[in-house]
């Protein structure tokens, strides 16, 4: 997968760091980002699409879930967006960016190994 994540930083200019992560927070696969780094990420975007999802949660026709999130800070964007039952990527990016091409190439690269991001839901092993 990881040629695919550098695909999307290579594509997109101004990429910092590219991560896959579980629902819970858990990093899957990353791109040009520090292993500390991307576990951090990581970790802040589990809370990041739970609060989204308790938002999304609010509007009467929708399905409850997060599809994408996009936060400007001072300094660049970050971009986070569901990739699979229980699986993000998350980007973040320099103040530079082109916007409509990062949310762009984040769909196609979810479309293309959408099926490769799929994070199952842990179950307690029974304990004998």
């Amino acid at each position: 997968m990881d040629w695919m994540l550098k695909d999307l930083a290579d594509s997109v200019p101004q990429t910092r760091h590219v991560i896959v992560l579980s629902a819970d927070g858990l990093k899957m696969a990353q791109y040009s980002t520090e292993t500390d780094t991307a576990d951090r990420l990581a970790a802040a975007c589990a809370g990041l699409q739970s609060l989204a999802a308790a938002v999304a949660a609010e509007l009467p026709h929708g399905s409850g879930r997060m599809r994408m999130l996009v936060i400007e800070l001072d300094g660049g964007f970050f971009y986070l967006m569901a990739a699979g039952a229980g699986a993000y990527l998350a980007v973040l990016a320099d103040e530079g960016v082109d916007a409509g091409l990062m949310g762009q190439r984040m769909r196609d690269l979810v479309l293309r190994i959408g099926e490769h991001l799929n994070s199952p839901p842990r179950h307690q092993q029974p304990t004998a």
